[in-house]
C-alpha cells in the first residue's frame, strides 16, 4: 500500500502546477460541470451512500456520526449551492496585496499564489469532499482526501464526479484524489510525504487531530474541538429574542463544531432566565447539566462536573453555569473554551464591544447563534475547516486562506551594495 499512497501523493503535485496556472474562466468551468452532474448523478450518489449508513447502522455508530455522514437531497442541494457560491467569488490567485517602492528603484510587490497540494484527513462528512475539492480548484490547489472508513462509498461517488469533470476540460483529474485507503497505518505514512503534500488539514474528533500533529513532518492547521459558549448578559433584552438565539445554537444541529456546548448566565437574571429556557431547551430534546447556582433555581436537572466544562458533547447535552458577571464569564471562557466560537447576548453596546475584544476565538458573536460561524453563511461560499489555532488562518478557511503570498520584485540593474 505504500508505494500506492505515495504515488497518489506524487501524481497531486504533478497536477499541481497545471491547476495553479488555470485562469478564473476554465477554473469556473469546471466547478460549473461538478454542479451539474451533482444535480444529474443524486439518485446514484444517495445509492452508494446508502451503504455507508447501512454500515453505520450496523456497527452502532451515534445518530450525530450518521447524520454529518447522510447525504439527503438537502445535503445535495446545498454541495451544488455551496459550488455555484464558490463560482460567483472572486478568484485570488494573482491579486496583487501590495506593492510599494524603495529608495534604490526597486518596486516590490506581494503576489497571491496557491499553497500547492493540500491533504484532507478528516471523518464522517462526505461533503468534506465537494466543499474540498472546489475550494481546492478554484484556489489554485491540487487536493488529496482521507476520509474515515464509514464514509469511503460515499467520498469515492464525489470524488469520481469532480475527476470526470476535471477530465471533459482536459485538466488533470489527479488534481482530486481520495486516497485509497482507511487504515490508521496509512494515515502515518500520508504525514511523512513532505516532498509532495504542502499542508494538512484534520477535520474530526480531538484524537484524531492530535494523532496528525504529533506525527506530520508536514504543517498542520488544526480544527480541535469546538466547545462554544453563548453568555446572556443581564441587558440582554427580550427574552423571547434570546431564547431564540440559544435553542438554534444548541438543538438546529447538535453533532456539529460550531453548536452550543455551555450557556452561561449573569446572575442578576439567573432567577428568572434559567427556568424558562431550561422549559425551551427540554421542548428541543436537550438534556441539561447544570452548577450549583443553577441547580438551586431549577431542580429537575443533572449536577455538572468539572470535565463538563470542557467536553464538546455533538449531542443534545448542554452545561448551563450562573457567572457573576461578563469578567467572570470571559474567564470561564478563557480557562474552558477552545477559541472556536462564542457569543454574548446583549443590548449595551459597551458590554457587547468589550466581549469582542476581550474573547480570543476564530469567530466572536454578538446577538446571533453561534450555528453562524460557518464559511458558507459567512459569505466564502463553503469551508475547508474552521481553523482554530493562528497560523496562517483563523476560522472559517475559503478560498483567501488557501493561498500564500510571494514577493515579485522589478529592477533596472540594482545590485546589493
Amino acid at each position: 500500500m505504500g508505494s500506492e499512497i505515495v504515488e497518489v501523493a506524487k501524481k497531486a503535485k504533478e497536477a499541481s502546477y497545471k491547476i495553479s496556472t488555470l485562469s478564473t474562466e476554465k477554473k469556473n468551468k469546471i466547478l460549473k460541470r461538478i454542479a451539474e452532474k451533482l444535480d444529474e448523478k443524486r439518485e446514484y450518489i444517495k445509492e452508494k451512500n446508502c451503504i455507508d449508513i447501512e454500515n453505520a447502522h450496523k456497527k452502532n455508530l451515534s445518530s450525530a456520526m450518521i447524520d454529518r455522514l447522510t447525504l439527503s437531497d438537502k445535503v445535495i442541494d446545498s454541495m451544488i449551492q455551496g459550488v455555484m457560491d464558490i463560482i460567483k467569488l472572486p478568484d485570488p490567485v494573482g491579486e496583487i496585496v501590495r506593492m510599494w517602492k524603495r529608495p534604490n528603484g526597486l518596486i516590490v510587490g506581494k503576489k497571491r499564489i496557491p499553497i500547492g497540494v493540500i491533504c484532507m484527513i478528516f471523518e464522517s462528512r462526505p461533503n468534506v469532499v465537494i466543499d474540498a475539492g472546489s475550494l481546492c480548484l478554484k484556489s489554485g490547489n491540487a487536493v488529496v482526501l482521507r476520509g474515515g472508513s464509514e464514509a469511503f462509498n460515499s467520498n469515492k461517488v464525489l470524488c469520481e464526479i469532480i475527476q470526470e469533470a476535471l477530465k471533459e476540460e482536459n485538466v488533470p483529474a489527479e488534481a482530486v484524489q481520495v486516497f485509497p485507503t482507511t487504515s490508521r497505518e496509512a494515515v502515518k505514512e500520508i504525514l511523512t510525504l513532505d516532498e509532495y503534500i504542502d499542508l494538512i488539514i484534520p477535520r474530526g474528533r480531538e484524537g484524531l487531530i492530535r494523532t496528525v500533529v504529533e506525527n506530520s513532518t508536514i504543517p498542520v492547521i488544526k480544527h480541535y474541538k469546538g466547545v462554544c459558549h453563548l453568555f446572556v448578559d443581564r441587558d440582554y433584552g427580550d427574552y423571547e429574542y434570546a431564547s431564540k438565539i440559544v435553542v438554534n445554537s444548541k438543538a438546529q444541529r447538535p453533532g456539529v463544531c460550531n453548536a452550543l456546548e455551555t450557556l452561561l448566565v449573569d446572575e442578576k437574571i439567573a432567577s428568572e432566565f434559567l427556568p424558562k429556557i431550561i422549559e425551551d431547551l427540554k421542548k428541543a430534546g436537550v438534556r441539561i447539566k447544570g452548577c450549583e447556582k443553577t441547580l438551586q433555581i431549577v431542580k429537575d436537572i443533572e449536577k455538572a462536573e468539572e470535565e463538563d466544562w470542557e467536553t464538546e458533547y455533538l449531542d443534545l447535552i448542554l452545561s448551563v453555569k450562573v457567572v457573576k458577571d461578563m469578567n467572570e464569564a470571559i474567564e470561564h471562557i478563557q480557562k474552558y473554551g477552545s477559541n472556536h466560537t462564542d457569543g454574548i447576548i446583549t443590548q449595551n453596546y459597551k458590554k457587547a464591544m468589550e466581549f469582542v475584544e476581550r474573547v480570543d476565538s476564530s469567530a466572536v458573536l454578538v446577538n446571533a447563534s453561534t450555528r453562524l460561524n460557518d464559511g458558507g453563511v459567512l459569505g466564502l461560499g463553503a469551508e475547508i475547516g474552521i481553523s482554530t489555532t493562528k497560523l496562517h488562518a483563523f476560522g472559517p478557511m475559503g478560498l483567501e486562506e488557501l493561498t500564500t503570498t510571494k514577493f515579485v520584485v522589478f529592477g533596472d540593474g540594482q545590485i546589493r551594495e
